[in-house]
This record gives C-alpha cells, sequence and structure tokens, in this order.
C-alpha cells in the first residue's frame, strides 16, 4: 500500500501512510515561497526519505520548519534527516524524544528495519503555542493543554483554510491509543479544544483525511473505555481480564484492537486517582497487550 500526497488546501498536504497501523503515520508540508514546513516526519529512514521524496516532487524549496505533533518514534525517529530545519515542539516533547533514545526491536512488536536513525530532538520549544507564518498563512501551533493521547500533544490549525493536523488525536479507522497521557484528558482535549476549532479539512495521525466526524467516533470509543474500565474495576478484573470480556462491537474493526489492553491500564489508573500522564508500568501494559494478542508480538509493518 503505497504512501499518498493529497493537496488538501491550495499549497497544503497531507502525506497519508496506509494503513495507519502500528508505526505507519500521517505527516504533512506546507509550501512556502521560502521554503516548505514539515508536520511530522516518518519511523523509519526507508518511510522518511520516501517521505521527503514526496515533498521534493512538489517543491524544490528545501523543509526549513518541522513541528513535531508528540514525541511518539513514528512521529519523530525520522527527524535527524532534516539537519538544516528548525524543529519545533512542545517543551515535554524535547524532553520526552531525549528520553525514549533510540528505537529497537524488543518482541513487543514484528522486528523493523529502523535504518540509521539519530535521535534529534525538538530545539525550539514552547509551554502552550506558536503562531507560524507561512507566507501570509497564519497556522497556529497549540498544546491541547493537559495530557491526551501523550503528555506532549499540539494541534496544527490553519484557521483560514479549515484545516486542522491533529496528530495522534485522531485516528480514523484506527484504535486510539492513551496508554502514556489520559482517557480522560483525551475526551477533555478532544470537547474542549479540537471541537471548538470548527476545522472541517482533519488530518488525523493516522488513518485517512477526514472531516469533524471523526471527533465523535473517537469519542465514543474513549468513553467505551472509561465504562469498560469502570465496570471491570468495580468486578475485580484486571485490566486484561476486562479487555477480553469486553465486547469491542463496531470497534472490533479498528485496526490494533489490543490496544483497548492498554488503555484499560491507563483508565484504572486515572480511577485509583491517578494524575493524567503520570508514569504507569509501561512493560506490564504492552506485555498484557501481547498476551491479548495471543502472545504474539504486535503487528509491524513499519
Amino acid at each position: 500500500m503505497d504512501p499518498e500526497t493529497v493537496e488538501v488546501s491550495d499549497g497544503i498536504y497531507a502525506y497519508i501512510q496506509p494503513d495507519g497501523s502500528w508505526y505507519i503515520n500521517n505527516t504533512g508540508f506546507l509550501v512556502g515561497s521560502h521554503g516548505a514546513t514539515s508536520i511530522d516526519t516518518c519511523s523509519t529512514e526507508r518511510r522518511t526519505r520516501a517521505y521527503l521524496a514526496a515533498v521534493a516532487a512538489v517543491t524544490p524549496r528545501p523543509v526549513r520548519t518541522l513541528i513535531n505533533t508528540h514525541h511518539h518514534g513514528d512521529h519523530t525517529y525520522g527527524n535527524w534527516l532534516l539537519p538544516e530545519a528548525t524543529i519545533v515542539a512542545h517543551a515535554r516533547c524535547r524532553d520526552e524524544v531525549l528520553a525514549a533514545g533510540p528505537p529497537a526491536n524488543r518482541g513487543v512488536f514484528d522486528e523493523v528495519e529502523w535504518g540509521a536513525v539519530e535521535v534529534t530532538p525538538p530545539f525550539l520549544t514552547y509551554q502552550t503555542g506558536v503562531t507560524l507564518w507561512v507566507d501570509d498563512l497564519r497556522c497556529d501551533v497549540r498544546h491541547v493543554g493537559t495530557p491526551a493521547h501523550t503528555t506532549n500533544d499540539s494541534v496544527i490549525h490553519i484557521p483560514d483554510r479549515s484545516v486542522l493536523f491533529a496528530g495522534d488525536l485522531l485516528f480514523n479507522g484506527g484504535t486510539p491509543f492513551l496508554l502514556m497521557g489520559s482517557v480522560s484528558g483525551a475526551i477533555e482535549a478532544l470537547e474542549q479544544v479540537v471541537r471548538p476549532l470548527g476545522a472541517q479539512t482533519i488530518i488525523p495521525g493516522h488513518g485517512p483525511v477526514c472531516g469533524p466526524g471523526v471527533i465523535d467516533d473517537v469519542l465514543g470509543y474513549l468513553r467505551f473505555t472509561e465504562r469498560v474500565a469502570r465496570e471491570g474495576k468495580a468486578a475485580g478484573l484486571t485490566p486484561l481480564e476486562a479487555a477480553r470480556q469486553a465486547d469491542l462491537g463496531d470497534y472490533a474493526a479498528l485496526t490494533d484492537a489490543e490496544r483497548i489492553v492498554g488503555n484499560l491500564h491507563r483508565a484504572y489508573f486515572e480511577l485509583a486517582g491517578g494524575d493524567r500522564g503520570a508514569p504507569i508500568d509501561i512493560v506490564a501494559a504492552l506485555t498484557d497487550m501481547v498476551a491479548y494478542n495471543g502472545g504474539r508480538p504486535l503487528t509491524c509493518h513499519a
């Protein structure tokens, strides 16, 4: 399944990588008279080089600015291939990129050929947001104000075009993932930050370009997760047991269904009074996700 470059508005492009499952993310770029602005990079050297070739096929101008929507490797591992770009992100994104370090195959996912990735964190950071101009086109880069998908999620809103790069706050056709963020925080971010922007064209972190209806789709899943967590915890079930007993219904058709287990680990933590985004036992959650997957490593085609 080949990536596709989609011009969603004049000079604004989404780079969509099917099928949007583990480590297969979307990026995008804006073309200005002095250079291009990239929204995220990709997970592997091969995928990022293909993305940069797609940018070069549209414009001969170099990528001068790179915005990271959050710290996860599928959005940041390719940063090193843009050595002349100013890399912009939330301050916590920089911290988390450095803390995570380089990629490695640890048996959780199918083996991936990462390439010669060099950890390259953002070096121009903000706390709440920053305004970026591509010629006379205003781009509002805004931290969502609470842990959600991660502790450091930002969106890029282009109000004059009603376009939103949502990062992994939104998945279209894939299971949302809140293990390193907050289920309640993600609901708050979508209801209080993302929806009020009123964007009509949304580039999700994974999956096809879509409209605002995806917000309700993701909110439905998040509320479902909260309900399963409340009922499972009240019944004395572990997150893995609750996930195995849960009827995913329509959500079973989403890619990477095993994320329900990680999401329940986070939801249980919050129900016990844990703070949004606070560290939890990631290894235990991932181990349970593999168990939910029949003991097989999680499918990854990156």
